[in-house]
């Protein structure tokens, strides 16, 4: 016969369990995304974009990542290293639509791996969210990380949810940019402006024998 104490205790320990499992979880359903890195993206600029995962399919390895170019994106260079193979589906004027790395080698489930290109945001859309979708085909299966959260949905709740990037204004990167330039043309303006200290030494020491000359013709002329 179990006593109350005893049975108080292994719901206890079920509890903590099953508790110990969700958090356990969370962050691992998390984790289990495309996620970006974006280098100060801005409206009217250009900006690496950096896509990185660590899982399969289900276990399965990756074996390609197919980016579907977004509206808002007014063109994409592709960045090449020694793990993917790139290739691209071109629109109007040889802008990509869709870019696609498959993996040279398939990656493990478990692995670190990253994929990036260079994006450059269309003037219109500064401080807008803009969705990447992405394709992750594996050895067996594949994923859509396509979902985009409406307004008041945490994106967190969504299952495959698509790498979002958060474009900044267009003022903010042209600002920065003539700061730059004002403060290139500085040093110039002052070079042009400043005079050399070594010349007016010179032109100063000149001045000074000159003189002492003068006052020696004039006194050797009076003992003359």
């Amino acid at each position: 016969m179990t006593t109350r104490p005893a049975r108080r205790s292994a719901l206890t320990l079920t509890g903590l369990a099953l508790g110990g499992a969700l958090v356990l979880a969370a962050p691992m359903a998390a984790s289990a995304h495309v996620h970006v890195h974006a280098d100060g993206a801005a409206a009217g600029a250009t900006s690496r974009l950096d896509f990185s995962f660590s899982h399969g399919c289900d276990g399965a390895a990756t074996t390609a990542l197919v980016f579907d170019i977004p509206e808002g994106v007014d063109n994409v260079t592709p960045v090449v290293d020694g793990v993917w193979k790139v290739s691209r589906v071109l629109g109007e004027n040889n802008v990509p639509t869709q870019v696609t790395y498959t993996a040279i080698t398939p990656i493990e489930d478990g692995f670190a791996a990253s994929a990036s290109f260079d994006a450059l945001f269309s003037s219109k859309v500064g401080g807008a969210d803009i969705a990447f979708p992405v394709t992750q085909q594996c050895a067996t299966g594949e994923t859509e990380w396509n979902q985009i959260a409406k307004d008041g949905e945490d994106p967190e709740t969504l299952e495959s949810p698509a790498p979002v990037v958060a474009v900044g204004a267009a003022s903010a990167a042209s600002s920065d940019h003539d700061d730059d330039d004002h403060a290139a043309a500085a040093p110039a303006a002052e070079a042009s402006t400043s005079t050399d200290p070594i010349a007016t030494w010179l032109g100063g020491g000149a001045l000074v024998l000159g003189a002492a000359a003068l006052v020696v013709a004039i006194l050797n002329r009076r003992k003359v």
